[in-house]
């Protein structure tokens, strides 16, 4: 099972977030679960990264993705990469309706 966490600051933002374990929906390269988590996590990272110029600290190794926000950056720029996370968020959860025995999302503050 993938297990995705989200760590949120007091007010709601999000600080961090950590992606761990294989849905083991199907065999590798088939694993559709695998992939759409994958392709939404890594993806936000990357849109993060090339379109907000936002370095993320993150850390990727297999089953494993930890991503932290850095805590100062100004709050224009600090909201566009909230909405960023907030849409990630919006898209796991749309996956874990539909595949909620393979994936589970917990939002913690």
């Amino acid at each position: 099972m993938i297990r995705v966490t989200i760590k949120r600051r007091p007010g709601g933002r999000i600080e961090s977030f950590r992606v761990k374990g294989h849905a083991l929906f199907d065999n590798p390269g088939k694993d559709i679960v695998c992939a759409g988590v994958s392709a939404v996590t890594v993806g936000t990272v990357n849109a993060v990264e090339s379109v907000l110029g936002v370095e993320l600290q993150a850390d990727m190794k297999d089953g494993l993705l930890d991503v932290r926000v850095p805590e100062r950056l100004d709050e224009a720029l600090s909201e566009k990469v909230q909405l960023l996370l907030e849409s990630m968020v919006a898209m796991l959860q749309s996956i874990e309706q539909s595949y909620g025995e393979y994936i589970a999302l917990q939002q913690s503050k």
